[in-house]
């Protein structure tokens, strides 16, 4: 058995040929990255004998704001990366190969960026120890999904939000896939406007949405009534699941027209119409008991499942420190 390579690439034209059924560490997001303002992507690619194993993609961002003032560098990680079917005959499991991964990655970027975030892993315990020698310590996280596959949308919800659904509806309000300029422009307008004071919650710049949508995994949605937008989110698609990505509402500003309801139901809607199994919603806010957020996606008749979120500081005391409060 030969020794396994890691190499990691932050230039498109550098990359291996890789086969790629993971979107978030698929080369499409990788160039998407590339070329957008304050991003830059990471490929880890193990190879035996030149072929690619497995990969993973870390998205390194610039963060900046003058009100509250902070200027730092951070990693996200969504998942634990893309494996080939020879990943088998490596002779190590798939916990053992992202550990080689996240290693590399960890000493590669643990100089430059004030934290590494790693979230939306298949299961709660995967590779527990290996993140506990890397010195990454979990929060505890909930994760939401609606599965489309045994029972339609429509069968989850109660009648009190179909009502609400269909009064909207009858009021003018409509959902529909971004398609022209200048509903792109209202879509960034609103989800800026949205998570202004939100400094945990990272938009990207606008090329990095209108890549996506130019792409072939991505839709943009947004909910207008009398050409007004008053709600919008981004949708991904990947291995038979619709990932509800980011998302923005006017609720106090529209409470009896219900953006939210609307934005997100078309979102379900959609994914239930092009068959696909399940939709995820990757960010449900923040791990506090109650969360009206959370409460609100839960209604749609989702399911909640227990995840860990592993973080890493690369300040070692307050790292030593945090690692103590979320001791589990």
């Amino acid at each position: 058995m030969s020794e396994l390579q890691v190499h990691i690439y932050s230039k498109g034209d550098k990359l291996p040929t890789l086969t790629c059924h993971n979107f978030f560490h698929s080369e499409e997001l990788f160039h998407v990255c590339e070329n957008t303002p304050r991003m830059r992507p990471y490929m880890v690619v193990i190879q035996d004998e030149d072929k690619p194993v497995c990969h993973l993609l870390a998205i390194l961002r610039y963060r900046s704001s003058l009100f509250p003032p902070y200027l730092y560098m951070h990693c996200r990680m969504y998942g634990e990366g893309d494996f080939e079917p020879t990943s088998n005959e490596t002779g190590k499991s798939t916990d053992e190969l992202f550990a080689i991964m996240l290693q590399a990655i960890t000493r590669k970027l643990q100089r430059w960026v004030l934290y590494i975030e790693v979230s939306n892993l298949s299961t709660k315990m995967f590779a527990y120890r290996h993140f506990r020698e890397n010195r990454y310590f979990p929060v505890h996280w909930m994760r939401i999904y609606n599965s489309l596959h045994s029972r339609p949308p429509q069968e989850r919800i109660t009648e009190k939000m179909k009502q609400r659904i269909e009064r909207s509806r009858k009021k003018g309000v409509i959902t529909k896939e971004v398609e022209t300029e200048e509903e792109f422009k209202s879509f960034m307008r609103l989800m800026r406007r949205h998570n202004w004071f939100k400094p945990k919650r990272y938009i990207p710049d606008n090329q990095f949405f209108r890549l996506l949508m130019n792409g072939q995994n991505t839709r943009l949605f947004i909910t207008q009534v009398h050409q007004k937008t008053i709600g919008c989110c981004a949708c991904n698609y990947s291995e038979g699941n619709a990932y509800m990505w980011y998302s923005a509402f006017r609720r106090k500003s529209y409470m009896r027209l219900h953006p939210d309801l609307l934005t997100v139901w078309h979102a379900i809607s959609h994914a239930y119409e092009y068959k696909y199994n399940h939709i995820f919603f990757m960010d449900v806010g923040l791990p506090f008991s109650r969360n009206p957020f959370r409460e609100f996606l839960l209604s749609f008749g989702g399911k909640p499942v227990s995840s860990y979120r592993w973080f890493r500081c690369n300040i070692r005391w307050i790292n030593g420190l945090l690692s103590m409060i979320y001791k589990d």
